[in-house]
């Protein structure tokens, strides 16, 4: 595709300045009308979710630059408008992280051929948004009305341009940038990987790059440092580098082994992320039917709100991938990363159920009678006691034709030598851990695992079967688990006690998968409660 060809085909609209105008200017929109149209003729597909976020129209990827500007959170993803199938910026907005309304396509290509992945950093006076324009490099743009509407592209070119391809090896690589800024200079980190690893392999490695004034960057060198906990063969994809508590963590993905954080210190000095610990969004492949890359920025209060993007696992008719539920990720301790659902989720409940203390036999189900939905909230709390494992079943049918199972094996997992400080952190003895050595002595502790187990979650024949996910979690020994389940037609999402989520897609095939059991292995369990809720659509047309 020439360069004189790559301008996009999609509608576009240029809106006024003021909040008033623009509101006015949306109701009577083109393709405002067009994508509640779409909204609405795909609203019966029984997979389609209703309470997380999907594409208007036709299908979607990575989200982008999520941000919160003058009252409003802002979501930007990867859309492909039908008349030019190519990713642009695709853009939603929303009072409370839950509810979305659609806005036109933000950010279209030309001169990039593709707008591919980004970040965006929030200023007083204008939000920049940093992006990968295939074919070209990464590319810059800004907007400073009310409902981020008008984008303008510094240089009308790329910033960092695409490096030389002339055999040689390279510097740095140029994809999927992020933003931010300290002490009046913008950094960005740029994905790639190094081919530093045994045999040749690559290394994940995001590239970090300075400017003074958005359009001329210097390269600096790889970021972080001490990366001991990715594998050989991750990349860097998706970078997001934000402050959590009094330390830092760069979210990314990679397309070998999925989203991943790394949690360390901020060398300001030497403008390097010293790396101390490390954890995963995903336990298994992010294809088929898996959770794939973050888009991240500050709550402002210490955490970080995060959302991913979802593989699809079975073929739908006019569109695919999904989001996540947003997730608030905060720090307890030094190490220790929190993960909870983030905004007014609540605000969609309704036809609320409760179930009080029960037995749970050994190695009997027992179905829970008036409970179930295919776009359902639960909330449950269990003692395991001496259980092997205790598990929970939703998307039933009568018969178990199909079900998707939630697992628990207490102690079951890795055994794990954890320091209670940090190396140079200051324990509340007053002692300092130097270099290597860490005080107090490590405690010893088992992990608890959690599973969430889509193998017979569908009968139909073009549904993609995926191994289980499996993820750590780690209770203290008289912690009881807490669930949140998050059911949403073609989705199951699971927060654990704040401290683990997983997530999948599946894709039912009988009218009648809709059914709640328990089940306690080899020894009984006790159900402490359980409240379920159904849940209504997020669309603020609906």
């Amino acid at each position: 595709m020439a360069m004189s060809d790559r301008a996009s085909r999609a509608p576009r609209y240029t809106f006024a300045d003021t909040l008033e105008e623009q509101e006015a200017q949306l109701r009577d929109n083109p393709l405002v009308r067009r994508m509640a149209a779409s909204r609405e003729a795909l609203a019966d597909d029984p997979h389609r979710p209703l309470y997380h976020f999907v594409s208007p129209e036709s299908r979607l990827n990575d989200p982008n630059g999520l941000c919160f500007w003058q009252g409003r959170w802002h979501l930007f993803y990867q859309g492909y408008p039908p008349e030019d199938p190519r990713p642009h910026w695709g853009h939603a907005v929303s009072d409370d992280l839950i509810h979305w309304r659609d806005l036109p396509y933000a950010i279209y290509p030309d001169p990039e051929e593709s707008c591919y992945s980004g970040g965006t950093l929030v200023e007083d006076d204008r939000v920049i948004a940093i992006y990968h324009g295939t074919q070209v490099g990464n590319m810059v743009a800004v907007s400073r009305d009310p409902l981020l509407l008008n984008w303008e592209k510094v240089t009308g070119g790329p910033v960092v341009p695409n490096p030389e391809d002339d055999g040689s090896p390279r510097e740095y690589t140029v994809y999927d940038p992020c933003i931010w800024k300290r002490d009046g200079v913008y950094y960005s980190l740029s994905g790639g990987a190094l081919p530093d690893g045994p045999g040749g392999g690559r290394t994940a490695a995001d590239f970090l790059f300075r400017s003074q004034d958005l359009e001329t960057w210097e390269y600096l060198h790889p970021f972080t440092e001490g990366d001991r906990y990715t594998l050989v063969g991750d990349d860097g994809a998706c970078p997001y580098f934000w402050p959590i508590g009094d330390r830092h963590m760069l979210l990314f993905f990679s397309h070998m082994s999925g989203g991943q954080y790394l949690l360390g210190d901020y060398d300001e000095e030497r403008d390097k992320l010293v790396v101390t610990s490390h954890g995963l969004f995903n336990f298994g492949p992010a294809v088929p039917s898996g959770v794939h890359a973050p888009s991240a920025t500050p709550d402002g209060q210490g955490g970080i709100i995060v959302l991913f993007n979802m593989n699809a696992g079975f073929p739908s008719e006019g569109w695919n991938q999904i989001m996540t539920l947003p997730r608030r990720l905060s720090l307890v301790g030094d190490d220790d990363v929190r993960v909870e659902p983030a905004g007014d989720i609540e605000s969609l409940r309704h036809d609320h159920r409760h179930v009080g203390p029960t037995e749970l036999p050994a190695n009997e189900e027992v179905v829970l009678a008036g409970i179930g939905g295919s776009a359902l909230e639960l909330a449950i709390e269990l003692d395991p006691g001496e259980a092997s494992m205790v598990e929970l079943n939703v998307l039933r049918s009568q018969g178990r034709e199909e079900y998707t199972r939630i697992a628990f094996y207490k102690d079951r997992g890795l055994k794990v030598q954890r320091p209670s400080v940090r190396p140079g952190a200051v324990h509340h003895t007053g002692q300092v851990a130097i270099g290597g050595t860490k005080s107090p002595r490590p405690v010893d502790r088992y992990e608890s695992l959690l599973t969430l187990d889509s193998s017979y979650s569908s009968t139909l024949p073009d549904a993609r079967s995926r191994a289980p996910e499996t993820a750590p979690l780690r209770l203290d020994p008289d912690e009881p688990l807490r669930l949140r389940v998050f059911i949403d037609r073609s989705v199951v999402e699971v927060f654990a006690n704040g401290k683990q989520c997983v997530a999948v897609r599946v894709y039912p095939g009988r009218g009648d998968s809709t059914g709640v059991s328990l089940r306690a292995q080899g020894s009984p369990a006790q159900l402490r409660s359980l409240d379920a809720w159904q849940m209504r659509s997020i669309y603020t047309q609906d």
